[in-house]
């Protein structure tokens, strides 16, 4: 498996960027998550769970029995990644 395969194999799937690209603006708990993404419960709660597995969020224990999700070492290097994405975009529009 190249490089990239590997990198797209945890950052590829469906709503994994916007998440890491959330985040990147600090900790979020999951409901404000699911709000300003609005990404379908199940699936942010997938994402969550593999982000996790593979190293690039980790949950912040919260009082009352919440969570918040805030971003790794490794979930910080996707922000070059992310903003050339971003530029990308842009300079295609």
């Amino acid at each position: 498996m190249s490089d990239l395969a590997a990198a797209l194999n945890i950052v590829g799937a469906r709503w994994a960027l916007l998440i890491v690209g959330r985040l990147l603006d600090g900790p979020q708990r999951y409901g404000d998550l699911q709000r300003d993404l609005g990404v379908p419960t199940n699936i942010l709660a997938t994402r969550l769970r593999e982000l996790e597995a593979a190293g690039v969020l980790a949950r912040l224990p919260l009082r009352h029995n919440t969570r918040a999700y805030a971003l790794t070492d490794r979930g910080l290097a996707l922000r070059e990644a992310i903003v050339a994405l971003e530029r990308w975009a842009k300079d295609e529009a």
